[in-house]
């Protein structure tokens, strides 16, 4: 980070872009929880506030006066080192505080971390603070995403927005770009923030593949469906087709067969689904599935890092054939903190790129983000290998 005021501007711009988000919801819709995976934004307003009340304003501010001492059990979300939290089932049922008592709670925090920011430039407190503003903005992107969910398990199907688009279409032919053996190196070099799990910078090597320029679309995906792709079992794993039977999966999240057409909920509303759209909320087995259909595979993280600057990304996080396990010389560091991404590195997938979701200035191509295998509420969809 450059200079106090870059880092002040870059913290109230990222506080005030998740308010935003919020801005076409009703009252009703804050505290909302659907599935355990999906958070109310009531919850995703007072968590993101926590942590900078927790981990800076707690540490740095010795004249900081907490804003609520219950706070900390409401909108701790998984600190084992910080203590007791609300059990993440039960984040629906919190009724209070109330939606404006947690704005207010937003303001007094903000302001504070506004105060101290112009007087104490510690290094170790902006080392905070940047993963303070990254990890608002990963919650941005789970409240946009946490949002249609809520909306679109409402029997009404009420559109969030007129205005945000979810997808553009990508115009260039199909092609497969070839990639040749060799050592490629993986994982961030620059001095730019990055998560710990990007580190460190190692070599891989990688055999001869190719990989797709496009991400498939709703057209490919619906030719899948016809196909009988989620009857035959000889496509997916054996826990993907465990998954098949006991969900009753017939197709993407939020789309919706009426009269023998296929529709779609998006943010916008209930519409017929765009055959050249790339598809999306896909869950890991429904993507390796997908290639096994096409005589293709999904192509490992490395792959698909060595590739990236070849096409283009940005639209759907993609599914990786990859683990998400540490890369090599990883350090977990002490404390709370450490808590962030290593003690997750079990049985889960490697998502590359980004979403239409993501929030500016958060996305790269070393950033490694990780879902379990049967997950679609994001924005996910599929590149192909071979």
């Amino acid at each position: 980070m450059v200079s106090t005021d870059t880092v002040i501007d870059f913290f109230l711009e990222t506080r005030a872009h998740t308010e935003v988000i919020c801005k076409p919801l009703e009252i009703e819709d804050y505290v909302v929880q659907p599935i355990i995976d999906v958070s109310p934004p009531k919850w995703h307003l007072g968590h993101t506030t926590w942590f900078f009340e927790e981990f800076i304003l707690k540490t740095y501010d010795k004249s900081y006066q907490i804003f609520n001492a219950d706070f900390s059990f409401v909108f701790n979300s998984y600190y084992e080192t910080v203590g007791k939290r609300v059990v993440r089932a039960d984040r629906g049922n919190l009724s209070r505080p109330s939606v404006k008592k947690v704005f207010e709670y937003r303001h007094y925090v903000t302001q504070a971390m506004k105060y101290l920011l112009e007087s104490n430039d510690d290094s170790t407190l902006l080392e905070v603070l940047e993963i303070g503003i990254h990890h608002e903005k990963q919650h941005q992107e789970l409240l946009l995403t946490d949002i249609k969910y809520i909306l679109g398990n409402n029997p009404l199907l009420p559109k969030y927005s007129d205005s945000f688009k979810e997808y553009s279409i990508d115009k260039d032919a199909q092609v497969w770009i070839p990639m040749s053996e060799g050592i490629y190196e993986i994982g961030h070099n620059s001095a730019d923030f990055c998560f710990d799990n990007e580190l460190e910078r190692h070599k891989v090597y990688l055999h001869d593949y190719q990989i797709s320029n496009k991400l498939v679309t709703n057209a490919e995906y619906l030719d899948f469906i016809k196909s009988d792709g989620y009857k035959r079992f000889d496509l997916w794993h054996a826990a993907g087709w465990d998954w098949v039977k006991q969900s009753q999966a017939n197709s993407p999240l939020y789309w919706h067969e009426i009269d023998g057409v296929w529709h779609y909920y998006s943010l916008n509303g209930l519409t017929e689904i765009d055959l050249d759209a790339p598809v999306t909320h896909i869950s890991y087995f429904e993507a390796f599935a997908f290639a096994q259909f096409k005589d293709c595979r999904l192509p490992t993280e490395f792959e698909w890092e060595a590739a990236q600057n070849q096409f283009n990304w940005g639209q759907r996080w993609e599914w990786t054939e990859s683990a998400y396990l540490p890369y090599p010389n990883y350090k977990k560091v002490d404390g709370a903190l450490g808590e962030y991404n290593g003690k997750f590195m079990v049985n889960q997938k490697v998502l590359r790129g980004s979403s239409i979701a993501t929030p500016n200035k958060h996305a790269r191509h070393t950033y490694r983000n990780f879902f379990q295998t049967d997950l679609k509420w994001q924005f996910t969809g599929i590149r192909l290998a071979k």
